[in-house]
């Protein structure tokens, strides 16, 4: 048997090294650590500098409000910090770091120089040095402009095993240069400089005006980002969120343009990640994901940043609550987006103008969103139902079928042909009334009264193109709609409206099934009662580990049950609420409205075409379908022109 051995405390040295596992994981933790002290003491100018990825060297300066002489041993102790005193301070801390642990660790496993001034006299400052050894730091005068200097040298020196989990130089430089640009879009109002190998990466000038804010972020994500995104600024119930989300139309294979703040500190948590998932299914492509710079701004007292060692993790009192918000808010400006593709032109631009006298565009198409404004109604009124009346796949069939067919008290054409008027019939009347109809163009509809000089924005159809494309003539230049995916939409979007609005049809199981449940499971089902019940779903609890379910939806009636309850506790129990059911019954929807739309090679009137841009333009997220997929495309006349290099 071995031997019983002491509880004694650790080595100093030893067990900053063990923090340091924690906190130091590569030259990008340490960029991360140093950068948020800079913030932290105030600065309006903070400069990276690397040699070998930062491996070699990382030295971060500042102009902060900088540490005196009798403070600069401490700032090398371990739990040392001047950003909290008390526990209250740290139930509400507003600054990025807190622990106290950042510089000694970093200095643990690091040849470490520390230059700081907190006077306005340049010839004044102090350093202390720190080499990874149990040593008194050394304190001697240096001359330091107003601010810090932290240099940092041969990263894990002294404890090879850990150097060795190093990558290439050209792969810690980019872990590096994320963390840096994670912090630079934090802070918008601190110019930022980003050096590699004496060479400038990165250099951007501090500006808090939207017009400034949006060249940081071309600059750091790329001028797409901006022009495929829709901007945000929403506030209720003591939260604000603002910011900017990609359209679903500009999504990536990976989700490497994900960007989300809390009170200015980036974090990584699973609840905003769910609701921002959830708030993009309908319209987003099998396996892309989308892209986002989102800022939340609550009440620190709110939210936990003390749950991860990193930091990177959040936790809030209400999560439901926020949750709720960051879905409903992106969920609703999605659908309000009028989102495709769409060229840039110069503002006050006349589409007619002669190639000449227009500036070039870029080749690319840009995608932009509008606001829903005086072209973006609400969809098309549904079938009447008397109230209280129970939706049923007998009902949604029946108002598939009255879409299909022109309702005797309707104002406007549906997309598919109406019976002939009284008079009309067939034979040559028939053929004389289509060829005006087909030479005289379509009629344009009457624009409202406080504007009546411009086009919709999806402009009139001219034209159908293999029985799949309608082509149309909007101020712009030419637009190109997918019939069957817009119709697809808007069939889906009407569906849900029909389905969700009204109490979903329920139908009592036959025989119960039973779940075997986890007590947490069992009060989460006893807690949501209500949003079972709302959902068509009768869950009993038959005993301290068992469920019982009595009652589903008709329109899931052949679904396997256990999995989709189990799926619906889970996401109550971690998020707060759960749609899991609903996201089934639409998929349902969804194929139902892909088989109920017009098909390719069918042949439609300018009417009807006509009247499919105007229902695209009322119906919410009509610029993807139910797959994700863009319903339309823009090419800007500066685009045509170039193709047929006219002016050049």
């Amino acid at each position: 048997m071995s031997e019983q051995r002491r509880i004694r405390t650790l080595d100093p040295r030893l067990a900053n090294q063990i923090a340091a596992g924690e906190v130091v994981e590569r030259p990008a933790s340490v960029v991360k650590e140093l950068v948020e002290n800079a913030i932290d003491a105030g600065s309006s100018r903070i400069e990276v500098e690397l040699e070998a990825g930062g491996a070699r060297l990382i030295r971060v300066r500042d102009d902060g409000s900088g540490i005196g002489e009798d403070d600069l041993p401490l700032a090398l102790s371990r739990h040392a910090t001047s950003k909290i005193a008390s526990l209250e301070e740290l139930e509400g801390v507003a600054s990025l770091g807190f622990r106290g642990e950042a510089l000694a660790s970093i200095s643990s496993v690091s040849r470490l120089e520390l230059v700081s001034n907190p006077d306005d006299d340049p010839t004044a400052g102090w350093r202390v040095v720190a080499e990874g050894r149990n040593m008194e730091p050394r304190v001697s005068p240096a001359p330091h402009p107003r601010g810090t200097s932290v240099t940092v040298r041969d990263l894990f020196f002294n404890t090879p095993a850990r150097r060795k989990f190093l990558r290439k130089e050209k792969t810690e430089f980019g872990h590096v240069e994320e963390a840096f640009r994670r912090q630079a879009l934090s802070r918008y109002d601190i110019g930022w400089t980003l050096r590699h190998n004496h060479k400038t990466v990165h250099q951007l000038r501090a500006g808090e005006d939207l017009a400034s804010r949006e060249r940081r972020i071309a600059a750091l994500l790329g001028k797409a980002f901006l022009e495929h995104a829709l901007h945000l600024n929403i506030e209720a119930s003591g939260l604000r969120l603002w910011g900017w989300v990609g359209l679903p139309t500009h999504s990536r294979a990976q989700a490497d343009q994900q960007y989300f703040f809390v009170n200015g500190r980036v974090v990584r948590d699973r609840l905003v990640a769910h609701a921002v998932r959830q708030a993009y299914r309908d319209v987003l492509f099998n396996g892309r994901h989308p892209v986002f710079v989102l800022y939340l701004e609550v009440d620190p007292t709110v939210v936990d940043v003390n749950v991860h060692p990193t930091k990177h993790e959040v936790r809030f009192r209400d999560g439901r609550l926020v949750h709720d918000f960051l879905f409903s808010s992106l969920h609703r400006a999605l659908g309000e987006a009028r989102a495709g593709g769409q060229a840039e032109e110069e503002p006050g631009e006349a589409p007619g103008a002669e190639a000449s006298e227009r500036n070039e565009a870029d080749a690319v198409p840009r995608q932009v969103a509008e606001p829903a404004g005086r072209w973006q109604q609400q969809p098309m009124s549904l079938p009447e139902r008397d109230e209280g009346e129970r939706v049923t796949p007998d009902r949604v069939r029946a108002f598939m079928e009255g879409y299909r067919r022109l309702h005797p008290d309707h104002e406007e054409a549906l997309l598919t042909p109406q019976p002939a008027a009284p008079g009309a019939g067939g034979g040559a009347a028939g053929l004389a009334l289509a060829e005006r109809q087909a030479t005289q163009g379509p009629r344009p509809e009457p624009l409202p009264e406080q504007d009546d000089t411009r086009a919709p924005p999806l402009g009139f159809a001219v034209a159908q193109l293999h029985g799949v494309y309608i082509l149309s003539q909007s101020e712009r230049g030419l637009i190109l709609v997918d019939t069957h995916a817009a119709h697809e939409r808007i069939v889906y979007e009407r569906m849900k409206t029909q389905v969700h609005g009204g109490r979903l049809e329920a139908q009592p199981l036959l025989v119960p099934v039973s779940l075997a449940a986890s007590p947490a499971e069992v009060a989460t089902a006893e807690g949501e009662q209500e949003a079972f019940a709302r959902l068509g779903v009768e869950l009993d609890v038959a005993g301290p580990e068992t469920l019982l379910v009595r009652q589903v939806p008709v329109l899931l009636a052949d679904a396997d049950v256990e999995p989709l309850i189990r799926q619906m506790l889970a996401d109550l129990e971690r998020y707060g609420r759960s749609d899991h059911l609903e996201a089934h019954i639409n998929e349902l929807l969804s194929t139902m409205a892909c088989h109920g739309s017009v098909r390719a090679n069918r042949r439609l009137t300018l009417a009807e075409m006509n009247a499919l841009l105007r229902d695209m333009e009322r119906t919410e997220r009509s610029g993807q379908c139910n797959h994700g997929r863009p319903t339309w495309t823009e090419m800007s006349m500066k685009q045509l022109d170039r193709l047929f290099m006219r002016g050049q």
